[in-house]
């Protein structure tokens, strides 16, 4: 079995319930280990539809980029949780914004499933046959000859919230849980063989859905990438021995391209590293000390506390899979803003979660923007810092304000300001690796 492999990325936008069917009619696998084809979620050859198929790119990311809040409010509550190991959808309100899906395989034979990748989640679900509600991409444990639902005298289903067990004797391990607002779902915590690539990770712990309420279902599951004791890290046990890499694409490309290495196999040899710091309020969360930013050369005066790192209240800065543009603190950003617009020539209008957009025309004086980690300067490229609108042919600065939540205060290093950065977790040296890469 390798001890690396390359799984298919895929880019998805707000995750809508759809009828998409699971397939792999266009693209074929290269031959190689673990390395697959990589397709654009809304392509010619993607399984899912656009939810606004007329609506332009830019667009779809301003859309995108409208959803972060519900994750910023998922994440804050995380950080304010007394430490827990559930390991089958913990958490709430946010688990509907999937940015990526890999392409997975489950039982046997493997049932292929476009499943949500998530770095701020260790949990692992998909919808199965029989399940009200769901979509008609669903996994089907009776045609795998090594599927088994797990019994309530399991430890595993004693970390598991929403629990439905009966008070004596034995019985499935069924659970609910709600998030999304207004999205629930109930379901079997299940095991089977789960595939990524060529290599096979046995027993795979995973909750099987059986019903789902709302429409904020990630259509084929989640597969979490977290810290925590159930995911896939720690499920796959000495294969990737805590390593794992992604190279997510820019964002002004059509036809996207993306990869993920799982294990220490083809990840760079030489990449910057920062620590990774951990919250045992909420381990599965991949923290990093964000020391300052620089707008230009000028070093933005933020108040220390807005950036520090207090694993009791889970306040800092972590690295994030599922939020669509980086999100400060308010009275951080609000400074950044206004050093970046004391640079670039208004008049700025507000569009959607953007509240700094000016004519493209004025793209060429606006400055770079500097994440100073420890031991790790992050210069941000203007494909990562800017996007683009269709509406009066403006550039907008793609960060934004996060929402306040109780006293802790959590900024998310999100998704575009990632692009085209092969972005390296470490787990076992306690390490995050950043390196220049085109993803294209």
């Amino acid at each position: 079995m390798a001890a690396g492999v390359i799984v298919t990325l895929l880019v998805t936008v707000t995750l809508l319930s759809t009828t998409a069917v699971a397939f792999d009619s266009c693209g074929s696998d290269k031959g190689d280990s673990g390395d697959l084809s990589v397709i654009h979620i809304y392509g010619k050859c993607s399984p899912f539809n656009p939810p606004s198929p007329s609506s332009s790119w830019a667009n779809t990311v301003i859309n995108m980029a409208a959803k972060d809040p519900e994750r910023l409010s998922y994440l804050s509550s995380l950080v304010a949780q007394r430490p827990t190991s559930a390991p089958i959808a913990s958490g709430q309100n946010v688990l509907n914004i999937g940015n990526y899906v890999v392409r997975a395989k489950i039982g046997t034979p493997g049932q292929l499933m476009f499943m949500v990748l998530d770095t701020s989640n260790d949990n692992a679900w998909v919808p199965c046959s029989g399940c009200y509600g769901c979509s008609s991409a669903v996994f089907a444990p009776n045609a795998s000859a090594t599927y088994a639902s797990m019994d309530c005298t399991l430890p595993e289903c004693t970390q598991v919230r929403g629990l439905a067990c009966p008070s004596t004797g034995s019985g499935a391990c069924l659970f609910n849980q709600s998030y999304g607002g207004d999205s629930s779902f109930s379901a079997t915590l299940s095991h089977d063989s789960l595939r990524l690539g060529t290599d096979i990770i046995p027993n795979y712990a995973f909750g099987c859905i059986n019903t789902v309420s709302g429409n904020n279902i990630p259509p084929q599951g989640l597969l979490g990438l977290g810290r925590g004791s159930m995911s896939l890290l720690s499920q796959s046990g000495p294969l990737y021995p805590g390593v794992f890499s992604y190279c997510l694409p820019s964002f002004k490309s059509y036809y996207f391209s993306g990869s993920l290495k799982l294990g220490p196999l083809g990840q760079p040899k030489i990449i910057r590293t920062t620590p990774l710091l951990k919250s045992p309020h909420r381990p599965s969360l991949y923290y990093v000390n964000l020391t300052s930013v620089s707008v230009g050369r000028v070093t933005v005066p933020i108040a220390p506390e807005l950036l520090a790192f207090d694993p009791v209240s889970g306040s800092g800065t972590i690295i994030d899979s599922g939020t669509v543009i980086t999100r400060f603190a308010k009275p951080a950003y609000e400074a950044i803003r206004d050093e970046f617009r004391s640079r670039v020539s208004g008049p700025f209008s507000t569009i959607g979660a953007f509240d700094t957009c000016f004519a493209v025309t004025h793209e060429s004086v606006a400055p770079a923007i500097t994440f100073h980690f420890q031991g790790l300067d992050l210069v941000l490229p203007m494909e990562n810092t800017l996007i683009h609108t269709s509406v009066g042919n403006l550039a907008c600065l793609a960060m934004a304000a996060a929402p306040s939540y109780g006293n802790s205060v959590l900024n998310v290093i999100a998704n575009l300001q990632q692009q085209n950065l092969r972005i390296l977790f470490d787990t076992a040296n306690s390490r995050l690796g950043i390196a220049r890469e085109l993803c294209n």
